[in-house]
């Protein structure tokens, strides 16, 4: 292809994944999904190599680019499948985090590629409502589902879709059918992989050569990425930061990595962090590839396609056991959203060693993930993160109130929040003055005051209550969050039930500050 067919080529797969998210935000039912926009989408190619996404949540699409080739490869496709996972340990995130899988056919009945979407879904049966528990098993954590076809050949599959609705329990299992499943939204997502694989097969129709395009599009992402990273000066760079607690009593639990850049290649060894611990901020190796994928990505100019190539050029490794690359069957629910977003800053502030004025001051550093509900036949799951502050960079100040870095979601509509929950927002607003300071100033972040209506269980997990996030170049750090139930000051991972007239308070952290004129 010539650099016209190639850019149109590319446009062309960007608009049928942002049609599938079209799709799925309107076909599904849970406000987590409809109004957050907790999903992703994107399509890969027959040997499971990521080609085109949308600018949906990088947690999702760096760990299905890491990890889909596996999932894909060795099994027997037939049209009209639809395969769904969210098994961590088999290139998931974790448990809410539902991922379906349709294959695509040419005319010809050969296999082109995989149209992917992977959402959130606030309950997906576990032990609290909101399905992100204070656990430490994976099994606490909700149902896991292994690799298991949800449609086959275009038949749903039944008995699963009764479990995933909650109308059956599972085989062998003492427990009840899980209640207030939303089986809607996985038909929704379904709906949307099948709009995907319709696209793409008329894509197919009238371009000649599909595969041979996909081939062309990772070389010329794998040509820019490896054109950046040697703009970059060779050299080892080490940085270390730490995770607040595990919610079960360890705390400053360190995240350290040595990054090496050497001509058009990057390598990123995480040699140093901590063992796996008993608490829930685990997460498997496709997490950590995920989150170092995204910092490179955000280096390179917006111009450069979203596809497997751009990864190429990187490697990485944790040591098997350890916090990043942590063995079944531990605890991950807050790895994927909490400690991702300490590998964004470690490997942030290593690159930031060798490219100073391309990096930013860390951001919030947190989802601050709230999740609530009560169970029964009135039951109900509540599922939110959280915005802060944005760092500060050499050209300007950090945002106030954003989604940061590896979470792309949104703050619930108040109006959403109280049509769907016994729920009252008393206070919402941006919590000026928790910016570090600097000539440029980190973002502020939020703070979000709740007033139950009913009686509900509550979980927090939430992290930079106690290690503020940095600012660079002699910037001051930004302000750490704060959870306070009825005014008490919380910890930062905690579970605890809530009365009627109850209030949950959550201040989510500023990002930190950029250059101080006394800095030299």
């Amino acid at each position: 292809m010539n650099p016209i067919q190639l850019s149109i080529f590319a446009n062309r797969l960007s608009g049928i994944c942002d049609e599938m998210g079209a799709v799925l935000r309107l076909s599904a039912l849970s406000p987590n999904i409809k109004d957050r926009l907790d999903f992703s989408c994107a399509i890969f190619d027959a040997q499971g190599r990521l080609c085109a996404q949308a600018a949906h949540i990088p947690v999702h699409l760096g760990s299905m680019a890491y990890a889909m080739a596996d999932l894909v490869s060795n099994r027997e496709w037939t049209p009209g499948d639809l395969l769904v996972v969210n098994d961590p340990y088999l290139g998931g995130t974790h448990l809410p985090d539902v991922t379906v899988v349709a294959p695509v056919y040419a005319a010809d009945s050969a296999l082109i590629g995989f149209a992917v979407t992977r959402a959130h879904h606030a309950n997906i049966g576990a032990h609290s409502p909101g399905s992100m528990p204070v656990s430490t098993h994976l099994t606490q954590e909700g149902l896991v589902i292994a690799p298991t076809l949800l449609k086959a050949a275009g038949q749903w599959q039944i008995p699963l879709c009764r479990r995933l609705a909650g109308l059956e329990a599972l085989p062998g299992a003492d427990s009840p059918p899980m209640e207030n499943l939303r089986f809607g939204d996985f038909a929704a997502q379904a709906s949307a992989c099948e709009t995907g694989a319709r696209r793409l097969a008329e894509m197919a129709a009238t371009q000649a050569g599909i595969g041979q395009g996909f081939d062309a599009l990772n070389a010329y992402g794998e040509k820019r990425a490896r054109a950046r990273i040697a703009a970059l000066p060779d050299g080892q760079y080490h940085f270390t930061d730490v995770m607040d607690d595990d919610g079960q009593g360890q705390q400053d639990i360190t995240i350290s990595v040595t990054l090496r850049i050497e001509g058009d290649s990057a390598s990123l060894d995480f040699t140093g962090t901590a063992d796996q611990v008993a608490g829930n901020i685990n997460c498997p190796l496709s997490v950590a590839a995920a989150a170092a994928y995204y910092c490179f990505r955000c280096l390179m100019d917006d111009d450069v396609p979203a596809c497997d190539g751009l990864f190429r050029p990187i490697s990485l490794s944790a040591p098997p056991g350890s916090l990043l690359n942590a063995h079944r069957p531990a605890a991950v629910a807050a790895g994927n959203v909490e400690t991702s977003s300490r590998v964004v800053d470690v490997v942030l502030g290593a690159l930031a060693q060798a490219a100073p004025e391309a990096v930013p001051a860390a951001s919030q550093g947190t989802m601050n993930n709230v999740a609530m509900g009560a169970s029964g036949e009135q039951g109900w799951d509540y599922y939110e993160t959280m915005a802060g502050g944005a760092g500060a960079h050499a050209g300007g100040a950090g945002l106030s109130a954003v989604h940061t870095h590896m979470t792309n979601t949104l703050n619930t509509p108040i109006e959403s929040l109280e049509a769907h929950y016994p729920l009252r927002v008393l206070e919402y607003r941006i919590r000026h003055g928790s910016g570090g300071a600097g000539v440029f100033c980190g973002g502020d972040g939020l703070v979000r005051e709740l007033e139950f209506l009913a009686e509900a269980q509550v979980t927090l997990l939430t992290d930079r209550r106690r290690s503020a996030p940095w600012g660079l170049a002699g910037g001051k750090n930004g302000a750490v969050g704060e959870n306070r139930h009825n005014g008490r000051l919380l910890p930062s991972k905690t579970g605890f039930a809530a009365r009627v007239g109850d209030r949950l308070l959550v201040a989510s952290p500023g990002g930190g500050g950029y250059y101080d004129t006394k800095y030299k």
